[in-house]
C-alpha cells in the first residue's frame, strides 16, 4: 500500500457488528482501512473453519474517537455493511485461507524529507564517507550481508526519530495495528554498493531485538539515480508450530528516492543485489533504516 497527502479523503462504510451473546454494535470505518479488511477476513476464515489464523483484538474508536470497541476475533459472527461489500471467494481464495498464508503488509510515503532536507543529508554522506564501516552479521558471515554503515549521526537521526514519532499512529492505524507504547526508534545510516545485498532474515529473533515491532527504511540517493536493483523483497508469512516463518509469496518494493517504507520486523525480508557501474560510494542505494521497538511491562 502507498500513501501521500495528496490522497483524497476515502469513504465511510458503516458496519454493523454482529457479536456473541446477540451484541451488535454500529460502526463507521473508511473503506480502505486494514480494519475492515481485517474483520472481512475472519469471517471469511470462520466461514473455512481456519480461525487459528485470525486471532487478534479488534480495537475500534467510536464516539468520534473518545471512546474505543474492544473484542476478541473469535467474538465477531457476522456483519452488515452499507453500501454492500461482497467477498469474491475464488479457489484461489480459498487455497490462501486453508494455507494460512499471512499477507505482508506495508506502507510507503513518498516525499519523507523536504526538498532542503534531502539535499541536506545527500551533503552530509559524502563528507562522511570515511566513517562508514562494513557490516557485519552475528555469525561474522560476509556472505549473507554487504554494505556500509555509520551508526552515529545525530543530526540526521533526531530529525527522523522525530518525524516517524509525528506519524506513528497514522502507520499503525494503516498496518491495522494495535497501538502500542514506543520505547525506542533505533536509526542507522547504510549505503549498498555494487554487489551489495541482504539475504534473508527478519529484525527480531533474538532476545535482544525481540521488542521491535516494526521496521522502517528511508531510500535517499543523488539524481540522476546510476544504480538499479537494491528492491526490498517482504515475504507473506505463515505459521507452522506456532512460529511465523516465510512463505513462497512475496512482495517487491522499489527504493523509491526519498520515501520510506514501514512494515512488521517479524517478517522475513531480503534486499536484492545492487548494480552500481561506476562503484563510486556518491552513487550508491543509501538507506535511514531501524526499527521502533515496545515498550515492556
Amino acid at each position: 500500500m502507498s500513501t501521500n497527502s495528496q490522497e483524497l479523503e476515502p469513504k465511510k462504510i458503516k458496519v454493523q457488528l454482529l457479536l456473541a451473546g446477540g451484541h451488535q454494535y454500529t460502526v463507521y470505518i473508511n473503506a480502505d482501512d486494514p480494519v475492515l479488511h481485517n474483520l472481512l477476513t475472519t469471517i471469511v476464515a470462520r466461514a473455512y473453519k481456519q480461525e487459528s489464523a485470525n486471532h487478534c483484538l479488534f480495537q475500534i474508536p467510536v464516539n468520534e474517537g473518545h471512546s474505543a470497541l474492544c473484542f476478541a476475533s473469535e467474538n465477531l459472527v457476522g456483519l452488515v455493511t452499507e453500501p454492500p461489500l461482497w467477498i469474491q471467494q475464488t479457489n484461489d481464495f480459498q487455497q490462501h485461507v486453508s494455507n494460512d498464508i499471512l499477507n505482508s503488509n506495508y506502507v510507503q510515503i513518498d516525499n519523507f524529507f523536504s526538498p532542503q532536507e534531502h539535499d541536506r543529508l545527500i551533503k552530509y554522506v559524502l563528507a562522511n564517507k570515511s566513517q562508514f564501516v562494513s557490516t557485519t552479521t552475528s555469525t561474522n558471515d560476509d556472505s549473507y550481508r554487504r554494505s556500509r554503515v555509520l551508526y552515529s549521526f545525530p543530526e540526521f537521526s533526531e530529525l527522523i526519530v522525530n518525524k516517524i514519532q509525528k506519524i506513528m499512529p497514522d502507520v499503525m492505524s494503516k498496518l491495522g495495528m494495535s497501538p502500542f507504547v514506543v520505547s525506542q526508534i533505533e536509526s542507522q545510516l547504510t549505503a549498498h554498493n555494487d554487489g551489495n545485498f541482504y539475504k534473508i532474515h527478519n529484525d527480531n529473533g533474538s532476545p535482544d531485538t525481540a521488542t521491535r515491532e516494526l521496521t522502517y527504511v528511508y531510500y535517499f540517493n543523488r539524481e540522476p539515480k546510476r544504480f538499479s536493483g537494491g528492491e526490498l523483497v517482504l515475504y507473506d508469512s505463515e505459521i507452522k508450530n506456532g512460529f511465523y516463518v516465510k512463505a513462497e509469496s512475496f512482495k517487491t518494493i522499489e527504493p523509491r528516492n526519498n520515501s520510506i517504507v514501514f512494515f512488521f520486523s517479524r517478517y522475513m525480508h531480503e534486499v536484492l543485489p545492487v548494480k552500481c557501474p561506476s562503484q563510486s560510494f556518491a552513487d550508491s542505494r543509501f538507506t535511514i533504516n531501524g526499527w521502533v521497538r515496545r515498550e515492556t511491562t
